[in-house]
């Protein structure tokens, strides 16, 4: 578990289906994605996310607002390949109720500095479809600069990094 200012990051369970749900059936939350996401969806979502606490050591967790207890979203560290190359990668994903807040920003800042500290990665990115300014915004406000663009799926996609100091 990973503890910030105002929020608890911590793994997905078999139960954080409903949690998922907030964001995955938003037609809006989900407006940078190829689509909405069912309920079998967020099942494959949290094994897939299991599997790779077990393998990477990281994976994306759930966020909770630290006072209550209250789901704002989901954040971590995920293996992607870009270009045919392994990268780990910052993602965020939150519920729109909870846009605005810097919550995004916050778990993102956390999620890089366990990859850097904990995971001990030279290099993480943000795979950001081109069009979604906000994901743009949380990339630069953690330190990450434009590296490249490229296709991903067929779809127009900025390369966010930062190096390991």
């Amino acid at each position: 578990m990973i503890v910030t200012e105002r929020l608890r990051l911590r793994e997905m369970t078999k139960n954080d289906e409903e949690n998922l749900m907030e964001i995955f059936s938003d037609p809006i939350a989900m407006q940078y994605y190829p689509s909405t996401k069912t309920r079998e969806d967020a099942q494959r979502w949290i094994q897939w996310n299991l599997d790779n606490y077990q393998k990477h050591g990281a994976g994306l967790w759930i966020c909770e607002v630290k006072e209550n207890g209250m789901f704002v979203g989901q954040c971590g560290i995920v293996p992607q390949i870009v270009d045919g190359v392994p990268e780990m990668e910052i993602g965020y994903l939150f519920a729109r109720t909870h846009w605005g807040n810097g919550y995004a920003t916050e778990a993102a800042v956390a999620a890089k500095d366990f990859g850097f500290k904990e995971l001990h990665q030279p290099k993480l990115i943000s795979m950001i479809y081109k069009p979604n300014t906000p994901s743009i915004k949380v990339a630069e406000r953690v330190g990450m600069t434009l590296e490249k663009e490229t296709l991903i799926k067929g779809r127009e996609t900025l390369i966010y990094s930062i190096h390991a100091k």
